[in-house]
């Protein structure tokens, strides 16, 4: 029995101390991350400029009596699409109401003849859109000064774009629209106006810029915040290779090129254009056949290039699709 628990015991101990050995020599050992070899690819890549922005009238009109006096009838309620020259509310003068209230207590007759002879107001819409604000009702006591109705002409999204933005945007370019609200409904539109003065706006220099969707779906309320991406530049069948291949230097941008196997890379010096969040153009410098290394921790030639494709594009052959969103 003696012998027996001696050597249970001498079991642990060597288990514990194989166990402990392997996780010392795990710990000094490298992670075994190695660079990686990839080739140009050939695909579109994508700049685009991301901001806030806000769903609102482009021309808001405020519907104003002409007169003080009290509503009769309200014929049309918010939502409601106009026309041009369409009667939107009746309306009475003081004078009218105050002589309608005093007929009224004579009977139907007397009230009868005073409404064909002192005829109402109408308040006409002065062009073609949709009842936004619509609060009043019958009986409402109004001044010359009170808006009746609100009309927008169409609904468009105005977005706050930096000024270290504002180079970038170009009236005609493409715009995706999202609203916080209704985040799966994505609506495409374009730059339709960049306003010249700018605004502070939490101590930020912002310029607004209008935006025309090409649809206004049921679910746009004037005031609602949107996110819109604007489409900044886009270049198709270009060569494109991973950001984190390119080293900077104070001359210019380069790269590591392996020209052979076992041979010991060598930098050369390359000419870039635009870039997104993970690809960047090349203009000059590299060709589809040149291997070029993304460095790791230690590099092994060993690794093999992955025959043409690039598994940190997101275009491989020719032609591919969309890239990579940018910033």
């Amino acid at each position: 029995m003696v012998n027996k628990k001696r050597w249970i015991v001498a079991l642990v101990l060597f288990t514990a101390g194989a166990l402990a050995i392997a996780l010392l020599n795990t710990g000094n050992k490298p992670s075994g991350e190695v660079a990686r070899e990839v080739k140009p690819a050939i695909g579109n890549i994508q700049t685009t400029i991301t901001s806030t922005a806000t769903v609102q009238p482009q021309n808001r009109l405020e519907i104003k009596p002409p007169i003080n006096g009290r509503i009769d009838q309200v014929l049309v309620e918010e939502g409601d699409i106009v026309k041009a020259g369409q009667t939107l509310v009746w309306m009475s003068s003081t004078e009218r109401a105050a002589l309608l209230d005093a007929a009224r207590t004579r009977g139907p007759d007397a009230m009868k003849y005073w409404e064909e002879v002192y005829k109402p107001t109408p308040l006409i819409s002065p062009l073609d859109g949709e009842v936004i604000v619509s609060q009043d009702e019958p009986g409402q006591i109004v001044t010359s000064s009170d808006a009746v109705l609100v009309l927008s002409d169409r609904l468009i999204v105005q977005a706050q774009v930096d000024e270290t933005d504002i180079g970038g945007i170009r009236v005609g370019q493409e715009v995706m629209i999202s609203l916080d609200a209704y985040p799966n409904i994505k609506v495409k539109g374009k730059v339709d106006h960049i306003y010249y003065e700018s605004k502070i706006v939490n101590n930020v220099t912002i310029y607004q810029v209008d935006i025309l969707p090409e649809t206004v779906p049921e679910v746009f309320r004037s005031g609602m915040t949107a996110t819109v991406v604007i489409t900044e530049k886009t270049k198709d069948n270009i060569a494109l290779i991973p950001l984190e291949a390119v080293k900077r230097k104070k001359d210019g941008a380069y790269v590591l090129i392996k020209e052979s196997p076992g041979a010991k890379p060598i930098e050369r010096k390359i000419e870039l254009g635009i870039a997104d969040e993970k690809n960047v153009e090349v203009i000059s410098g590299v060709s589809e056949a040149d291997t070029i290394i993304v460095a790791g921790q230690k590099y092994s030639p060993s690794v093999k290039a992955n025959s043409g494709t690039n598994p940190f594009m997101p275009f491989r052959g020719r032609p591919s699709g969309q890239s990579a969103k940018s910033k």
